[in-house]
């Protein structure tokens, strides 16, 4: 244990931990978050590369959602890692942090419905089902406009989404990051296809749990030519409404999938288990505990944990690291703040979550006793 740890409130947050061969210095992961910043082209920047930089005391750093391909896109200015630009924008961002000794692994994400026909030249965006989102409006490059009723993709177009995962992993690869998480979480894709809300096919990637989880296991045997296991994970979300999720046969779909995963013997999963950004109501709430009833390898908790729970978590052995969002928004030294019990910042405000520049990006204040702060500003 390392002195941070053992002189804290949070001694088993703030331990090290060996992901898989990964040496974390701590259990404090910043959580990957879409800020925008990346510009038309999707080409990661300095910019990006600073706020990476800044917040390299975490144990490690999952790297924002980041589209596959251009039929994956359905944010404004999120990242790419489909061309070689982006690419090798990412690599001066993995770099930086690898100069800082904080292991990044970056989150591969195509939005299926969760986008509309202004990303894509007019044509629909595609999904597992023809279902609409149940929402006002979208972001779009257009300006705010009604969600839109997807396109099914066919069968035989699903094996040419998993080579973009595929492409994606090997760009990756090729950029230093120390492994990928596959998003199959909060009303994206993949998620789509695995929950019954969204999926009501009939062929081999819709019905059983089986075949719902199809897609998201070919796309791991896919990556897992790239990556070892331990440099893969998954992210799941059994509980949010996030782009309007939320399945009946919530429990039974995730245990599911959480029981095949485990069989990869993958670094980790990762659930987003708290109830912060609301909760379907569909049953009792899955927790990280349920998970680790169904999980050998590491477990990582997210949404809504502080200092407090986290150590809970990790402490009680529900949990082997826990993500944080929102807190490392506005706390670049989120992780010393955590260890010298010293007071966050206030929040940051929504507005300039997805805004260009700086502006609550890369100008939030270390705490003032925060002597050794990198990159302080």
């Amino acid at each position: 244990m390392t002195d941070k740890a053992s002189n804290s409130k949070y001694p088993s947050l703030l331990s090290d931990f060996n992901l898989g061969g990964i040496p974390l210095k701590n259990r404090v992961v910043m959580a990957p978050l879409t800020r925008a910043r990346a510009g038309s082209e999707r080409v990661p920047n300095e910019l990006m590369a600073e706020h990476y930089t800044q917040r390299s005391s975490a144990g490690m750093i999952i790297a924002e959602a980041t589209v596959i391909s251009e039929q994956g896109r359905g944010w404004i200015d999120s990242p790419g890692i489909y061309n070689d630009e982006q690419e090798a924008g990412w690599k001066k961002v993995v770099d930086a942090l690898h100069a800082k000794r904080t292991p990044v692994f970056l989150q591969l994400w195509h939005c299926g419905r969760a986008s509309h026909s202004a990303f894509h030249g007019g044509e629909p965006a595609v999904s597992a089902s023809a279902i609409k989102i149940d929402g006002d409006t979208i972001h779009t490059p257009d300006g705010k406009l009604p969600y839109e009723t997807p396109r099914a993709l066919e069968t035989d177009e699903v094996a040419s989404v998993v080579q973009d995962y595929l492409n994606a992993a090997k760009r990756a690869k090729r950029a230093g990051f120390d492994g990928v998480e596959i998003h199959s979480a909060n009303g994206y894709l993949l998620d789509q296809f695995l929950q019954s809300k969204t999926n009501h096919r009939t062929d081999q990637y819709g019905g059983c749990l089986e075949n719902r989880f199809r897609f998201l296991r070919e796309v791991i045997e896919n990556i897992l030519t790239v990556f070892p296991a331990n440099q893969i994970g998954v992210r799941l979300s059994p509980n949010g409404i996030f782009n309007d999720m939320g399945s009946p046969d919530f429990r039974e779909t995730f245990t599911f999938a959480a029981e095949e995963l485990n069989k990869f013997k993958l670094g980790y999963l990762h659930v987003v288990d708290g109830l912060a950004f609301g909760f379907h109501e569909q049953g009792e709430p899955m927790m990280i505990s349920e998970f680790r009833d169904v999980t050998e390898g590491p477990l990582m908790g997210n949404c809504g944990y502080d200092a407090e729970t986290a150590e809970a978590a990790i402490s009680g052995g529900h949990a082997d690291m826990i993500a944080f969002g929102r807190p490392f928004l506005s706390n670049p030294d989120l992780v010393e703040r955590f260890a010298n019990d010293w007071e966050l910042n206030p929040p940051a405000d929504e507005k300039t979550w997805s805004a260009p520049g700086a502006e609550g990006y890369t100008d939030f204040p270390f705490h003032p006793d925060n002597t050794d702060a990198q990159g302080k500003i």
